[in-house]
């Protein structure tokens, strides 16, 4: 989408003139002292530096972040020293000088660290107006004094538990109670108090709707609102009854629509519809904004009382494009701030021209852009009731003065609370004004007035590229916060449900055969509900299907590796067509919520993707000619691969290790988990839609204990690929390392054989992701992932804190059947499972402190998410995998032993740190012993060819799925060397 220059020429002699009043007004020239003053404050220093080198601006950037968290003056040296020590970074003399000190512990140390975070703290109360209540009413008083009204916002640590959203909700009617308590005694102020004879609310309050449910998501809309809502009735109530009036900030693009949808139903129930002290934000930077407006336009006739519309061009920019890029999603942000402003001008006009349905606040520190907004009032003669303009606190002070001079209602966003996490907003203000293409900065600048005001100028914009080296065709996951992707889902879902009970035969040489026994597919939500019923294939029969791929081999071997590599791409356009239903059928038969079904398939066809692509690449083979002679290195399938795969991830896994083998030109034989044969049975058939010949690909359900292991005995079988249990894995590579009677080769085995996982936390880590990372990774799909977090080691200082919080935010889980789409910890896979996870809390019980231990429904095979503290890194329930939704809590004095007792187990497959600290974060790349470490993020979710996925130790043998290695455990490489001279004669390249 291209944002056009609003062609309504109307308002731009007048916006241009008030405009270069305005600018006039804001840069007034300081005293030769005051100018001296700033330049000796460090504070301003620190932000001059950011503004001058990038590189510095992000190191120092993540030195304030991590700096309320360090505890010490030598903590805040030493951090100060790794931080600006970087390579990157070229220093300013001063700041050289100040960090030269020896060690943070000497005194040049403790001046530094006095001197950087006396710094921070006076930047902070730029832009944060109290810490504390008794502050922030001073600040209040002071802009009153200056005929400016406010607005105050809560700042606060993530909700991520029900607790801190029922506090958010006590704090604010505390804070409400108190303002208005405080106001009675406020002498009014015309300007900002009254307007056309009404009176306005001296107090006013921002809030986040998200903040007033833990478990706010989009997947799950009606439950967000029945959650939130009954808090928000709360919150007006209180509003009306004190006098206050309450404004909704918004927050990321992901919460949009679902917070308009809740507002726009709540503000029309009889209670609220008559109500005018309320207020919604739009963001102009979304693409999509201009189109909300109309909407809540629409909204506001039907509702036939005005709510105030805040008009900002939005504070998540990078983040917003990070996700896009990340998800594969499309860019929700313009990518060029002209176009930004070019939509910010024409939502004005909307929403002034508009005036009678809605109330205006334009926020904005642009001088021309509320230039804007006055000259289109002005025109329009619109009554003052009806708009006002906002900053921020601390930004554009100045332009604030000089709207209240120019006699217009100036309203300022204060922020208060702790400097802790207040730090994410002091974060994002420090962005805003060092970035380039901030007016803010760029008015500091002396640039020509006529640049500063001009019409803002869109350069065509386009959306950010998405650049993926690794896999420029990968999968998008599908984006829930689309009502239509919801409702297909749960289409997909309902007609699903009209095809259970059918039964599933095994596939040999192209033909479906009857078996001589059947095995019920149960729902472990609900086990009374037959999802299908699999026909397990005998002896014999897997003997038939081993001849059968015998067969076809040789045909397959010589198929070009390109169509083979099409077959696959085939084969992943088809699982996109069906990605709901497959989705569907994985929620009901293994009990896995929605959205990890979801990023399952996306998993499924990134590898048929990655894998054509990567055949085609080790297709063309090496050469390695010198004159005389040409020495040709390539590749030759092994032959006969059999697939053994688990039930934790029904469709990705066997997806992957069944197409690498087909891809490489093996015949391949598909054994999968009992419990989870009917999805594997849908990825037969997608297969046999794209095109796979018979005997090639065999899907053969059967008893891995008889069957299966007969398959991997078998002399003829090449390759055996298995997921699942340490203890099955080594039988198979044991049973494979013996020779039978005519095998004429010796057999690959490529194991994964799960893990035991630990993340560490350090006390510099920002504990908000922390602990919403920790519970995702330890309870997503109950625990069932070989990769899940079954360990979190603590840092001493941070230990308590942290249990705390992770506690409480784990018991804000939803547990229940999978396809509910409130429910983020479904049932384990089956009744052994379950009994085998208590066996382990019993266990648990006797070893270590039980703190969290969560009720289930008395229907399914359900284990409540499990919570135990002060573990022993030696205890059964640290060193064995459980495989079930029970975390142990570990502390640790120190990062060496946090190191020591991560490194403590047999297995080697996932590992997570969370920390700010640089030097931790070095040693956990060289020192943490995991195949994929994860650092300050979840350690589950691995993607194709970004994240190639396996470990070592007892957690497997082999080479990364979805990594570039993976293709070469499927082939034998071959060498041809020739001599090309005849009678001493060879053509000698770049001789004629």
């Amino acid at each position: 989408m291209v944002v056009q220059a609003s062609k309504n020429t109307t308002y731009e002699a007048k916006t241009q003139e008030i405009a270069k009043q305005l600018l006039a007004a804001t840069q007034e020239k300081r005293s030769f002292f005051a100018q001296l003053q700033d330049q000796m404050r460090w504070d301003d220093k620190i932000l001059d530096w950011a503004m001058s080198n990038p590189g510095l601006r992000v190191q120092l950037f993540r030195f304030i972040d991590c700096l309320p968290a360090l505890r010490s003056k030598p903590e805040i040296a030493r951090h100060l020293q790794e931080y600006l020590t970087v390579e990157e970074v070229e220093l300013p003399d001063t700041l050289k000088k100040l960090i030269g000190f020896s060690g943070g512990d000497s005194v040049p140390g403790q001046i530094a660290a006095t001197t950087v975070s006396t710094a921070v703290e006076t930047l902070a109360q730029k832009y944060i107006s109290g810490e504390n209540i008794k502050q922030a009413l001073k600040t209040i008083e002071r802009l009153r004094k200056d005929k400016m009204a406010f607005t105050m916002d809560l700042l606060g640590e993530a909700v991520i538990t029900e607790a801190e959203a029922q506090s958010y909700l006590e704090r604010y009617l505390d804070l409400m109670t108190q303002l208005t308590d405080v106001a009675k005694k406020w002498s009014k102020v015309p300007q900002i108090d009254e307007a056309d004879g009404e009176t306005i609310p001296q107090v006013q309050v921002s809030v986040k709707l998200t903040a007033f449910y833990s478990q706010f998501d989009p997947i799950d809309a009606e439950g967000s609102e029945a959650r939130v809502i009954d808090r928000i009735r709360t919150l007006l109530r209180h509003a009306k009854t004190v006098g206050a009036a309450v404004h909704f900030d918004m927050e990321q693009y992901h919460y949009k629509d679902l917070t308009l949808s809740i507002l726009k139903r709540l503000l029309m129930e009889e209670e609220f519809r008559s109500r005018t002290d309320i207020g919604v934000t739009l963001q102009a930077y979304l693409r999509d904004s201009k189109q909300d407006l109309q909407g809540l336009i629409d909204w506001a006739k039907e509702r036939g009382n005005p709510v105030t519309v805040r008009l900002v061009k939005g504070a998540y920019w990078d983040q917003e494009t990070i996700k896009a890029i990340q998800k594969h999603w499309p860019q929700p942000v313009y990518n060029d701030k002209a176009a930004t402003d070019v939509n910010f001008e024409q939502m004005t006009e909307l929403l002034l021209e508009n005036h009678d349905y809605l109330y205006a606040a334009i926020g904005s520190h642009n001088v021309r852009s509320q230039a804007h907004a006055i000259a289109i009032a002005q025109t329009l003669n619109i009554p003052r009731r009806r708009f006002e303009m906002q900053v921020l606190y601390g930004m554009g002070d100045k332009l604030a003065k000089a709207l209240v001079q120019q006699g217009y209602r100036v309203r300022v966003y204060c922020p208060y609370g702790d400097l802790l996490p207040g730090m994410a907003y002091l974060i994002r203000r420090l962005l805003e004004n060092t970035a380039n293409s901030s007016f803010v900065r760029q008015s500091q600048e002396d640039r020509p007035i006529e640049t500063l005001i001009g019409p803002p100028q869109a350069n065509g914009d386009e959306a950010i590229a998405i650049h993926n080296k690794a896999l420029p065709n990968a999968a998008p996951d599908r984006d829930f916060a689309d009502t239509k992707e919801r409702q297909e889902a749960a289409a997909a879902l309902a007609s699903v449900r009209q095809q259970l009970g059918k039964i599933y035969l095994p596939l040999i040489n192209g033909d479906r055969v009857n078996a001589p026994n059947t095995v019920n597919s149960v729902n472990p939500s609900n086990p009374s509900e037959v999802i299908g019923k699999i026909g397990l294939m005998s002896v014999e029969q897997a003997d038939q299907a081993i001849a059968a791929a015998k067969s076809a081999l040789t045909q397959w071997r010589t198929t070009p590796a390109g169509d083979r590599a099409n077959l696959l791409r085939k084969a992943g356009e088809l699982m996109e067509k069906r990605r709901h239903e497959l989705s569907a059928w994985m929620v009901l038969e293994v009990g896995k919520p929605l959205r990890e079904c979801d990023a399952e398939i996306s998993e499924g066809i990134d590898f048929c993707r990655y894998y054509a692509d990567e055949m085609e690449r080790l297709n063309s083979g090496v050469n390695y000619d010198v004159a005389g002679e040409t020495n040709r290195y390539h590749y030759q399938p092994r032959g006969i691969t059999v697939v053994i795969s688990p039930w934790n991830f029904p469709f990705a896994i066997p997806v992957g290790m069944t197409v690498a083998s087909l891809v490489a030109g093996n015949c391949t034989l598909l054994k999968p988990a009992e419990v989870s044969s009917v999805i594997a049975a849908k990825f037969a058939e997608i297969l046999v839609e794209a095109g796979i010949p018979s005997g090639v690909f065999q899907y053969i359900p059967c008893k891995g204990s008889s069957v299966g292991s007969h398959l991997v005995k078998h002399p003829d079988v090449n390759t055996i690929v298995f997921t699942g249990s340490q203890e099955v894995g080594c039988q198979i590579y044991a049973e494979a390392a013996i020779l039978q009677p005519g095998q004429k080769h010796l057999k690959k085995v490529i194991a994964e054989m799960g893990g035991k996982n630990a993340v560490i936390v350090d006390e510099s880590a920002d504990l908000d992701p922390a602990v919403a990372g920790v519970v995702q990774s330890a309870f997503g799909y109950s625990g069932q992932k070989c990769s899940a977090c079954s360990r979190v080691i603590v840092l001493e200082p941070v230990y308590e804190t942290f249990v705390n919080r992770l506690v409480e935010a784990t018991r804000s889980l939803n547990v229940g059947v999978a396809e509910e789409p409130s429910t983020q910890v479904g049932p384990v896979i089956d009744a052994n499972a379950r009994d085998r996870i208590q066996g382990y809390i019993a266990k648990g019980k006797a070893e270590a402190e039980l703190v969290l231990e969560m009720a289930v429904p008395e229907t399914g095979y359900f284990i409540g998410p499990t919570i135990f503290s002060n573990v022993k890194p030696d205890a059964a329930i640290a060193q064995e995998e459980i495989f079930g939704p029970v975390l142990s809590v570990i502390r640790a004095k120190d990062f060496d032993e946090a190191l020591e007792i991560a490194n403590g187990t047999n297995f080697a497959l996932t590992g997570g740190l969370y920390s700010r600290t640089p030097s931790h974060i070095e040693r956990a790349y060289a020192e943490f012993e995991v195949g994929n470490l994860y650092i300050n993020r979840g350690i589950t979710g691995a993607i194709v060819a970004r994240q190639p996925f396996g470990g070592f130790k007892l957690s497997g043998v082999g080479s990364k799925a979805g990594g570039p290695d993976y293709l070469l455990q499927f082939l034998e490489p071959r060498h041809v060397s020739e001599n090309v001279q005849r009678q001493g004669f060879a053509p000698i390249e770049g001789v004629d």
